[in-house]
């Protein structure tokens, strides 16, 4: 059966991009409400993204196991209309003035919070709308249109808040969210009338169990540590890169828009050759060979603003600049530099992505895939609670150039810890689980 004739996992792809779109519209507005709108810092910036993430260090464990005691699209809905909420009433705060980073922060817990249920039950009703041995290509499907709402998402974001301000921007946010949950609504399958799972034992021994399949098997060890280590050199780069655009280059909104932008047309590019070099290198070679262009590609990002320098002769101007039209030739050298690495790095991604939620997937039983992904989600971002506020702490006491220099650093030992690992030989057709081993677990 192939992807397009599955009427549901269609309808689920449709309310993935469409959330996707708003997700890339509230980073955007979020960043420019945090640096410009308050007046943050790169520290600031770093605090509310680690209010984000801070949900999967504190509730992960337990999130898989409260998951597994309702129906997963019931969790993906409840997820979509909360979060909406959230974003609306950002923006009716901002609109009234009342906003401060302390209060975003708190908003912003809130709707982390909701993510994590929504990320845990995403990853656990995925396995059970598509057969095993086309997970892969599934998620293939789904990174794509991840990709493509990353280029659209952020180059209409910047737009709008340039046009609309920070928080009207937000509102949109909130009204994918909506809508995602409607399609979600609609979507009929025998999944979404599969009761609930209820596993035997204690709190503790079901947090155990998936601890030891992450941790106990022999290539999804490496790989969870590589991931950890990679989530706070990336934590540090999504801090930094905001602050990089809009106080160092000074791009305003739209130059940020149009930066992330560049991220997700080689997201796109990276998902649709991905299936194919993952035949040709196997998934391991091929998610080693991503992993260690990322530091390269950041570090790229980090010698934008000393290209602006070099080709200016001296400093540039303090002002925000306008329109592109208006930028000179030292800033086009900067965003061309910026834009091409994060290119080269979302390309990366988009080849690493599928393969590496398909291989997840593929070798993990269904009574475990829950909390498999809650597990490693909350730790993973839990990378992100330290990464974040440590990113914006040296740019701001150092520069952000020194600060995507250390995150480009932290990525390269992740890279490495791969390479020297069992991992570089996996291979998710040899390593898969059949479907009668799967419903032996």
């Amino acid at each position: 059966m192939k992807l397009r004739h599955n009427s549901a996992f269609v309808r689920f792809w449709t309310a993935s991009t469409v959330s996707d779109f708003g997700t890339y519209i509230t980073t955007v507005a979020l960043s420019v409400l945090v640096l410009v709108t308050l007046n943050g810092t790169a520290l600031d910036q770093g605090f509310v993204n680690a209010a984000r993430w801070a949900p999967y260090l504190l509730f992960g464990l337990l999130a898989g196991i409260w998951v597994d005691r309702f129906r997963r699209r019931t969790v993906l809905i409840a997820g979509d209309l909360g979060r909406g909420i959230v974003l609306a009433l950002l923006c009716l705060l901002g609109v009234l003035g009342f906003l401060n980073v302390p209060a975003v922060m708190i908003l912003i817990f809130i709707f982390g919070t909701l993510a994590l249920m929504s990320d845990a039950a995403y990853q656990s009703f995925l396995p059970q709308l598509v057969p095993r041995p086309l997970l892969t290509r599934a998620n293939a499907r789904l990174q794509q249109s991840d990709t493509v709402t990353q280029t659209t998402g952020s180059a209409v974001a910047g737009g709008l808040v340039a046009v609309v301000t920070a928080p009207l921007a937000l509102l949109l946010g909130a009204v994918t969210h909506f809508l995602s949950g409607a399609v979600l609504l609609s979507l009929k399958h025998p999944a979404t009338n599969k009761p609930p799972v209820h596993t035997d034992g204690s709190l503790r021994r079901k947090i155990g169990e998936g601890l030891r399949w992450i941790y106990g098997h022999p290539r999804l060890r490496p790989l969870a540590w590589s991931s950890h280590a990679w989530f706070i050199g990336s934590a540090m780069m999504g801090t930094v890169l905001p602050a990089l655009v809009l106080n160092d280059l000074k791009l305003g909104a739209l130059g940020l828009g149009l930066v992330l932008s560049g991220a997700g047309v080689g997201s796109v590019v990276g998902t649709l050759i991905s299936i194919r070099i993952g035949e040709k290198l196997g998934t391991g070679r091929t998610i080693v060979t991503a992993r260690l262009i990322q530091p390269v590609a950041l570090a790229l990002i980090a010698l934008s603003p000393l290209i602006a320098v070099a080709v200016a002769d001296g400093p540039l101007d303090v002002q925000t600049y306008g329109p592109p039209t208006e930028w000179p030739v030292a800033l086009w050298s900067a965003f061309a530099v910026a834009v091409g690495g994060q290119f080269l790095f979302w390309l990366s991604m988009g080849v690493e992505g599928p393969l590496e939620m398909g291989y997840w997937q593929a070798v993990t039983p269904d009574s475990l895939i829950a909390r498999m992904s809650a597990t490693r989600r909350s730790i993973n971002r839990g990378m992100i609670v330290l990464g974040a506020p440590l990113g914006g702490a040296i740019a701001t006491f150092s520069t952000s150039s020194v600060a995507l220099w250390v995150a480009a650093g932290i990525m390269l030992l992740s890279a490495l810890v791969l390479l020297f690992s069992k991992f570089r030989n996996a291979n998710v057709e040899k390593d898969q689980l059949t479907d009668e081993e799967a419903l032996t677990h």
